[in-house]
Formats: structure tokens, sequence, C-alpha cells
């Protein structure tokens, strides 16, 4: 047996954060060492901070980025072990998202990225360039600072693998794993037994799966050792990156780390023996006859033994892997991602408008699951967790405060006040009043009627004119305007709160506030424009109403929020317009469309890419409890609106991205927002679709 004893980890790591992630990487090498590991991968640009965007045009980016390398080589962390560490790395005038490996205060390689990622969240062409010369080294120029450590003045740079006396190892980045013409394909062909893949890999709904298929696909097809590391965490932006650190070997998965973890640091290890991977592949004829032919990869050889000649050891067998269901997914993510903007962004705590109904709820729901992941962390005695739970609240490092009870803490960072007019129930009221209770936060209740009617008395004593709502006998714009003022003035009225609770209740800093529109109804536009719904984060902004509600269900059995299921069987209603005997406004009335209906219409949108004629054309045959003629309009009404209301995505709240046909403008969704929203050409193309699609049933006929 050849056994080798291997790490990779998920890191919190934050953008610009030089100090804390150089931490964080020491502290894995540390724990990599302790647990006998040999060699050690760790996330992408994790010394920088994948999330930094336009500070990697940055000079001094590259600057600290060497710094802290510096600190690393400076050491004894590297004796006796190889670590694959990644950072931007500027050659010949173009900056590189780079592999460095280091190995006994030594640089042995760098390996600058060659597939960069360009689509959806990334944007890493703006900064960087893909390395375009395969199978390629030069020599890398080091700089003073580097020089003075390791006595090295040039370093091989490019497209190469290391050889140990004992196996072959290199790199992919990322993207490489999900491209079609992968590295690890041709990596394997030239005898590279283990490969590592630095990734900084953002959480979608159901998207571990395919991480995991890939993962096991390219070991299964080309066989050999793939560790796979991740970010973990909030990286200051809309994403959240999920972990799930991995190790495989011949197409099974050996090691896994957390998904959703307050635990700034995760290092896993697994024992491996080579001799597998040579027998599988040797086992696979039409591998060889393709090694044979496969060009060259350039080699860096190293004075360093991977392999122990210890007979303790033993190979890690495979694993059964660990999935969270979407729900699950829903409750921890977005969880994850508001605790990490709480401890770093300095504020007191969180307020929310709660309103009783589903979304709202959800939010709150939310907060309350990340107070349970907080006091479960305390239990189990996690420094960090209960050093920024003590900032948080308020209380002195000294006192000795454990966060250990989550209704007791949710007291304390969750501020929630239902916001009430003469056109909202006793019913919606109770149910607020109830969850926050349940989930252990402050909650106040107001009526804002007051300030309501002095703004509309405002507006008569400028115009003489009075608005009055569509049941008593208003137009259209009326009601609207009489809808929104409410809006509006909740969400004036919840920073005012945000700002000065904490003061009320003796306490220094302030709130930030917690918005509450659902992906779907951003995507109709069915939100006002700096209403309740405008705030400093959105958790559930990337999340369809479909997928909350069986969240809500969710929730109230393994959160244990039962009123959670009152919730539920509401219908949902905005609760802005005077409810009669023959009259109760609904959302769905409302928007003219179904929740289901706007899920399918963002999907196609977004997704698969279609403008109207395209997606009349596939929803026609997939909604056979309509007629064509009302596909087509339900199409085009969608469209309208839709455009109507794009500018709304440019004030849009940062939200969670948990979904791939999120409208977010701002990073995501690069579409404009000034539309013909009229569509006449395409309308009319649909028309003649509908025409042509009944002539020829009467042919048939």
């Amino acid at each position: 047996m050849k056994l080798v004893t291997l790490a990779t980890c998920n890191l919190n790591q934050w953008a610009m954060d030089f100090e804390g992630n150089l931490e964080r990487i020491v502290a894995s090498i540390q724990i990599a060492k302790e647990k006998g590991a040999r060699y050690r991968v760790g996330p992408e640009l994790e010394i920088s901070g994948y999330g930094c965007e336009d500070h990697f045009l940055e000079q001094d980016t590259f600057l600290h980025s060497w710094e802290c390398l510096a600190e690393i080589l400076s050491g004894d962390l590297t004796t006796s072990m190889l670590c694959d560490i990644g950072m931007p790395v500027m050659h010949k005038n173009v900056r590189y998202n780079c592999r460095i490996l280091v190995l006994d205060r030594k640089i042995v390689l760098i390996i600058p990225k060659p597939i960069l990622a360009a689509d959806g969240n990334y944007r890493e062409m703006r900064w960087f360039a893909a390395w375009q010369h395969s199978k390629t080294l030069e020599d890398f120029y080091l700089p003073r600072m580097i020089r003075e450590i390791t006595g090295q003045d040039t370093v091989p740079f490019g497209d190469a693998a290391v050889a140990t006396r004992d196996t072959v190892l290199a790199a992919e980045t990322c993207e490489g794993l999900f491209a079609p013409n992968s590295p690890h394909i041709y990596l394997s062909l030239n005898g590279v037994e283990i490969i590592t893949n630095a990734s900084g890999s953002h959480h979608e709904l159901r998207k571990l799966d395919q991480r995991v298929n890939l993962i096991r696909n390219a070991t299964s097809k080309a066989g050999g050792i793939y560790l796979y590391a991740n970010q973990q965490g909030c990286d200051g932006g809309r994403l959240y990156f999920d972990g799930c650190a991995m190790i495989a070997v011949n197409g099974e998965i050996v090691a896994q780390g957390t998904q959703f973890s307050l635990n700034d640091i995760e290092v896993l290890t697994a024992t491996l023996d080579l001799e597998d991977v040579r027998s599988y592949r040797g086992a696979k004829t039409s591998r060889g006859v393709q090694a044979s032919q496969s060009e060259l990869v350039p080699r860096v050889a190293v004075d360093f033994d991977l392999t122990a000649e210890d007979y303790g050891l033993a190979p890690s067998p495979p694993i059964e892997l660990r999935y969270h269901t979407p729900e699950g997914e829903i409750a921890y993510g977005p969880a994850c991602w508001l605790w990490d903007y709480l401890r770093r962004s300095g504020a007191a705590g969180y307020f929310l408008p709660i309103s009783g109904g589903a979304d709202s709820s959800t939010v709150a729901t939310l907060v309350g699951s990340m107070c349970q992941m907080v006091a479960k962390e305390a239990k189990a005695g996690n420094r960090a967790v209960i050093r920024d739970a003590r900032r948080i609240a308020g209380e002195d490092e000294a006192g000795g405060y454990l966060p250990t009870d989550a209704r007791e803490f949710a007291n304390r960072i969750l501020h929630t006040c239902y916001l009430a007019t003469v056109n909202s129930s006793n019913v919606t009221r109770t149910r607020a009043k109830k969850l926050a209770d349940q989930i252990g936060a402050y909650h106040l209740n107001v009526n804002i009627d007051s300030v309501v009617a002095a703004m509309l008395s405002l507006f008569m004593k400028l115009t003489q004119k009075t608005p009055r709502f569509k049941v008593d006998g208003g137009t259209a714009s009326e009601n609207t305007a009489l809808q929104n003022i409410q809006a509006r003035l909740r969400m004036v009225f919840s920073y005012l709160l945000a700002q000065l609770l904490p003061w009320v209740r003796g306490k220094r800093g302030v709130l930030l506030v917690l918005g509450t529109a659902n992906v779907d109804e951003s995507l109709r536009g069915y939100v006002t424009k700096y209403d309740c719904s405008s705030a400093d984060i959105n958790p559930i902004g990337g999340i369809s109403k479909t997928d909350l509600r069986r969240f809500l269900r969710w929730a109230a059995e393994n959160l244990g929020y039962t009123i959670l299921n009152d919730v539920l069987d509401a219908p949902p209603t905005a609760e802005l317009e005077p409810i009669t005997e023959s009259y109760t406004q609904e959302d769905e009335a409302d928007m003219g469309l179904t929740y289901q209906e706007l899920s399918r219409f963002g999907r196609l949108r977004k997704i698969d890419r279609c403008g109207p004629v395209n997606m009349f054309e596939k929803l026609v045959h997939e909604w056979h409890h309509l007629s064509r003629q009302e596909v087509a309009a339900k199409v085009k009404y969608f469209f309208y609106h839709y455009s109507l209301n794009r500018h709304k995505m440019t004030t849009l709240t940062p939200s969670y991205h948990a979904e791939s046909y999120s409208p977010d403008d701002n990073r995501f969704d690069l579409r404009q927002f000034l539309y013909n929203i009229r569509w006449t050409w395409q309308f009319q193309r649909i028309d003649r679709l509908v025409k042509k699609m009944e002539d020829d049933d009467a042919q048939n006929a």
C-alpha cells in the first residue's frame, strides 16, 4: 500500500480582511498538520477573499496578498507540508487568479487559472485574464519581500504538475470542474494522481447534487484522487458560499464537510492508497490508449514524499453523502448569511416590520433559525461564535454571557413591529405577535393611521382633492396611491425604530432593517418602490413563494414555530385596501397571475432565455388547462407588467441569492430597466401564431 493523508477545507474568508483571512489559513494548515496530512488545499483566492471585485484592480490588493504569503513562508508552517494557497498574482503586468504551491518555506509552482467564471453571478474576466498557454511554463520574478525569505529569484509559473518522489499532483480551479473540456481530463491522462479544486462556489437551492455528480464523474471516468475545497460564508455580497468540501477517489466520496455552518474553519482529511488509483486506471484499456497519446504536461520535481510508512494507517472508506432537503437549505443557508452580515456589520441586531403573512413570517423564522444555530454552537463551546454573540448583544467579554438559549438571544437581537392601519386585521396582528413570542423577539405593535391621515390631509390641502379606494368608487390611480402611502410610511417608521430601539433598550448601535419581498413578486413588480420591502438586506429576495410555503410547513415541524401552520392556511394579502362584505384583497388576484405561474415565467425568462414569442411557444404545449388565447394573454400580461416595473429592480434590496431566475438588476440579471412596454412586434407575432394554430385546427377538423 502507498498511503497518503490529504487535507482540504472550508474557510469563511472575507473580502479584503487580510488579517482575519491569514489567521484562518494559518489555523487550517496547523489543523491539517495535527491530523497527519502532508498536503493541504484551501479555497479560491483565500488570502484576499474571493469577492473583492473591483478591489482586484488596486495594486494594494496584490501587495497585501504577497505580505500575507510572506507571513506564511517566514514560519515553520510549510515545513514538511505541501500547501496549495490561493491569491491574485500579477505576471508581466497581467492579473491572474492563481494557486501558489509552497513547501519548506519555498515556492514550488504558481498555477494561473485557465478557465474563468464569467456568467451568472461571476465577472472574473473583469479583473483577471485566463492563462492561455496550456502545458507551458515561464519564469516568474518574485517580489523582494519573498526573495528575502525563500532565497529564490524566480519560480515556475504556468500550467504544470508537481512531481514528488512518490506521486504527481496538480490543480484545477473552480470553473475547471464545470467546463466541458476540464483540465482534470488531460491531467489524469498525464499520470497526475492527485487533483485539487480550490473553489468559490455559491449556494443555490438544489445545486449541491450537480457539484457532487461532477466530482464523482471526474474520478470515475479518469480515476484518481480529487480534493475539493470551498469558500464558506458571506464574502461581503449577495452570495453565500456553502462549503461542503469533499475528497473523492475513483468515483467514491470518502470525506464530506458541512454545507451550512457557523464554523469559520473546517478541515477534513482522508487517507488514501495510491495503488488503488494505479490499479483502477490500469484496468481501463481505453484510458491506457488515450494516455499513451496525450500531450506532455510539464512537471516540477520536489524532493519530498507524500506517502508515509505508517502501518497504523488505514484507507478511508466511502461514505454516504449527506444532503439537505430544499426546505433545510432555506432554513440554514440564509440563516448563516444573516449571521455573517450581523457579526461583520457592527450592527446591534435586526429590525423586521412583521405583518403576520407568509413573507415576513419566513424572514422572522430565518432569524430564529440563526439564533438556534448560534445557541447550538455556543453550547458546543465555539469560541468565535460566543465572542461575536457577546459583542452583538452588548455584553462585556469578562461578563461570561453565553447565548445558549435561542429565544433569549433572539430577544436581544431581533426586533419586530406590527405596523397596523385601519385595513389590518386582528387575525394577522395576533399571528405576528404569536410568532414573535415563539421565536423570542422583542415585539411592538403600533397603529400608524394618524400618520397616514396627516399625509393625506396635507395632500388634500395642497390639491383640494380627496382620493378614494376603488371599493368607494375611486380610480386605479387613487387606489394604488392610497395603498402605497401606507407601505411607504411603514418603511420610514421602520428606519426610525431601527435607529432608536437599541437606545430605547439602553444599548448602543443601530439595527439592520430586513426586507420581505420574494423573488416572484419582484419579478412581477408587485412591490411598492421604497416601501417596507426596501431594507438593508433581504434573506428571501431570491426564494420563490412556492418554496417559501414549503419551508414554513417544514419550519413549523422542525424549528418548533407552530403558529406557522396558521400562516400557511391564510391566503396571501397585502391588507392595504378596505375589506367589505363583497371584497377581500388577495395577492394573486391583485397580480393577475398565480405564484406558480410567476415562477414558471421567471425560469423561462432567465434560465431558458426566452423572449415573449419563445415563451408562448413553450407554454402553449405545457398549459393544456388553458386555451391558446389564454396562454397568449398571460404571456403578454406578464411581459407588460414585468417591463413596466423593471425600474424597481434598480433599487432592489440586496438579497440572498438562492434562485437562478432572480431578477436582481444590480449584480445578476443584466437586462435594461427602460422598455417599450407595448412589445408591439413581439405581441403581434404571438397573435399571428395563435391565428395560425387555430387555422391549422380548422383545416384538420
